[in-house]
């Protein structure tokens, strides 16, 4: 269970740096982006593990990749090109 808390809080940093790194534009600051990322990831290898059981690590990696990705998107803001439009059109 240490291994899996462990594995997936680095995992959950590891998702964030990737993140921040390819869209830094588009996504909140580094004090939102690092915890959002980590507990999504932690969330992710809780839940994982209560459904699957102990001795799945790489099933319970995968869930707090997925929960992680899945989280981090959220932040994810829309660019600034959109056209904007009035009511009466």
């Amino acid at each position: 269970m240490i291994l899996e808390a462990l594995g997936s809080v680095l995992l959950g940093l590891a998702l964030s740096w990737a993140a921040q790194r390819r869209l830094p534009d588009r996504l909140p600051t580094q004090r939102v982006v690092y915890p959002a990322g980590t507990l999504g990831a932690l969330f992710g290898a809780y839940l994982t593990h209560t459904a699957l059981g102990s001795g799945h690590l790489l099933g319970t990696l995968l869930g707090a990749a997925f929960v992680a990705a899945v989280t981090l998107s959220l932040l994810i803001r829309p660019t600034t090109r959109r056209l904007r439009r009035s009511a009466a059109v």
